[in-house]
């Protein structure tokens, strides 16, 4: 006779039970495995000057493949990833197989992404005046020593006139009162879903904004007071140029487009009208 266990353990029901459970353990497994994206790192050490470290800095990092290489004076391109910097300077990235361009700011006052403000400080990756591409592949740790010389941020040094490619205009209300510190972003698609390219300045008391961009083309054009996507918060401004049906801005390589002035709103609460 055989042990109950086992008899117990032949019962075509629990054979089953047995079965589905091992197919969907083995199923998580293959997924798991599946969707573990292919990673290396890149670090260093980033220093204002020798001896004076960019502590708890922020550290961008722009993808090749979804962008044109950062500037500093031309246009503002938003970063695909950052990361802080230690007390020591330190910072380590974690990224998918592909190529990428770097650099640091230590902001004077919030840490926030965006354009540079008056007065902070930024060290582009710089190589003979050009960015530096460095490539990540799976398993690799590049360490890129120790990295100098950060610049205080001037905005005498940002580009104008000829050649700055760019799109000029107003935010206002619906009754016309320019609207302060707004952000004007810059998408390819009309569902202006996702990440955008490039990012304008605060607006100011004026409400008057410009977007530089890399190249003339065609650009869909949103407002918010913040970087970032998530739940709207109370007294957020909010829209984009061509109100719920997005129109698209062209550009010209070269060239300023002016007059594209853009009409917000201010988010009151959930539940509540927008002004």
């Amino acid at each position: 006779m055989e042990p109950k266990n086992n008899l117990v353990a032949k019962h075509p029901l629990i054979i089953l039970i047995q079965l589905m459970v091992s197919i969907l353990i083995c199923s998580a497994g293959t997924m798991a495995f599946a969707e573990t994206p292919k990673a290396g790192s890149i670090s260093g050490k980033v220093m204002v000057k020798s001896g004076v470290p960019m502590a708890n800095g922020l550290v961008f990092i722009f993808s090749e493949s979804s962008g044109a290489p950062p500037s500093f004076d031309k246009y503002w391109r938003v970063p695909d990833d950052v990361v802080k910097t230690d007390a020591d300077g330190n910072f380590r990235a974690v990224l998918a197989d592909g190529k990428y361009y770097i650099g640091a700011i230590k902001r004077k006052t919030a840490d926030e992404i965006g354009p540079l403000q008056e007065g902070d400080l930024f060290l582009p990756f710089y190589a003979d005046g050009v960015p530096v591409l460095y490539a990540v592949s799976s398993g690799s740790a590049t360490d890129l020593g120790v990295v100098a010389g950060a610049q205080t941020f001037r905005k005498s040094i940002l580009k104008t006139g000829d050649g700055v490619t760019a799109i000029e205009g107003v935010v206002t209300d619906s009754r016309g009162k320019p609207m302060e510190n707004a952000l004007v972003f810059a998408f390819t698609s009309p569902s202006m879903l996702g990440k955008p390219l490039f990012i304008s300045e605060k607006t100011g008391m004026d409400g008057k904004y410009i977007l530089r961009v890399y190249q003339g083309g065609s650009y869909y054009l949103k407002i918010r007071s913040s970087y970032g996507g998530g739940a709207m918060k109370s007294g957020e401004i909010m829209g984009s140029y061509g109100q719920e049906m997005p129109v698209a801005v062209a550009v010209k390589t070269g060239s300023i487009t002016k007059g594209i002035d853009i009409t917000g709103t201010t988010f009151s609460g959930p539940g509540s009208k927008k002004k």
